[in-house]
């Protein structure tokens, strides 16, 4: 059986890393380095995201990569499930894809890109040079001069908490509040966004919720009519 089949399997499952690693040596082959933690999805958070319908979610990596994404979180973000190699971490398309910075306003674009390299700081310095962490900072150090002045700061931190503006091709602008739930050894997050009830906000979320993973025309677009609140 393949990494990718047993990886499925755990996580249908809802394995804990003991008892995925278990599986793993059942099927003859060495378990997937508790660092890496490329495809696993822990339960706990698993659990939680599966009751979350009426706002985005998404569980995520230390390195910001998604793992898994609820219907509103894709009709915000787009699916990430696309993505392979050093391009699944969001801090990686930051830098190196310009698209990946739509959903955020221009004068907000800059502490994000100051949030997302003081993340990183932080699961390097956990995880070390040899990492993944290390790989993704080595490939940023070459490819982005943003990036590099930004490293140079030596800001590190871990920010989800805090309150947003986010850009929708159909419904507009979109204040929501960021919360996260952290796994025990805090290697992965779930993270929640939230609109004030009955909000110009929670009536786009709702109407996203509606509309589900419809295709949205891409560009720029009129907003879609929103009640007053």
């Amino acid at each position: 059986m393949s990494d990718q089949m047993l990886a499925a399997l755990a996580r249908a499952l809802r394995l804990t890393l003991d008892e995925r690693d278990h599986l793993y040596r059942l099927s003859g082959q060495n378990a997937p380095e508790r660092a890496s933690l490329e495809t696993y999805v822990a339960p706990t958070l698993q659990r939680v995201l599966d009751r979350l319908d009426d706002t985005p979610a998404m569980i995520l990596t230390a390195l910001n990569e998604t793992l898994m994404q609820n219907r509103l979180a894709v009709a915000i973000f787009g699916d990430h499930s696309r993505f392979t190699g050093l391009a699944r971490s969001g801090i990686y398309r930051w830098f190196t894809d310009p698209g990946e910075r739509a959903v955020y306003p221009v004068d907000d674009q800059t502490r994000q890109g100051r949030a997302h390299v003081a993340s990183l700081r932080l699961a390097y310095g956990l995880s070390g040079r040899q990492s993944r962490a290390g790989q993704l900072v080595r490939a940023l150090l070459k490819e982005s001069p943003e990036f590099t002045e930004l490293w140079e700061r030596h800001e590190v931190a871990r920010r989800f908490e805090d309150h947003k503006i986010l850009l929708h091709p159909e419904v507009g602008e979109i204040e929501v509040d960021c919360q996260a739930l952290f796994t025990e050894d805090q290697s992965q997050l779930l993270l929640v966004l939230t609109a004030a009830p009955r909000t110009e906000a929670a009536q786009k979320l709702e109407l996203l919720r509606v509309l589900g993973q419809q295709t949205f025309a891409s560009g720029p677009a009129e907003p879609l009519p929103v009640q007053s609140s």
